[in-house]
């Protein structure tokens, strides 16, 4: 595909910036939680979740750049952790606990993002060498 690499950098710069829009909403305890601020109470943690999302994105656009067979390959890889990580994301935060979340559409948004990225990354630009027979 030929603007796959561009669409995927594109992609992982949004990644990013959805970790800083709300995820959920828990209405009882009036708290909003997103890829920055997990913590509901010392017990209730999330941890930072634009850490690795963020790790993962800045590694796959310098693989998108890289046009060897190896970064692609390695792209493919580090595309499926994050695809992974978001739907960890997104099963973690919108479990019922005591009351269900209202999950909001950041959070549905990230785990597309992440489907654009590992489909960029099945995708990769490279030029074919021609033998000379």
């Amino acid at each position: 595909m030929k603007y796959s690499q561009s669409i995927g950098i594109v992609a992982a710069l949004a990644l990013i910036g959805i970790c800083f829009l709300p995820w959920i909403y828990v209405p009882s305890l009036n708290l909003t939680l997103d890829g920055l601020h997990g913590k509901i109470n010392d017990n209730l943690t999330f941890g930072k979740q634009w850490k690795p999302h963020t790790l993962f994105c800045v590694i796959m656009i310098a693989f998108f750049l890289i046009p060897t067979v190896w970064a692609k390959r390695t792209n493919l890889f580090i595309g499926f952790v994050n695809l992974g990580w978001a739907i960890k994301n997104l099963i973690i935060f919108c479990m019922c606990r005591p009351e269900c979340p209202e999950v909001k559409p950041a959070l549905y948004i990230l785990v597309a993002l992440a489907v654009i990225l590992q489909l960029c990354a099945f995708l990769p630009k490279l030029q074919m060498k021609e033998n000379a027979s």
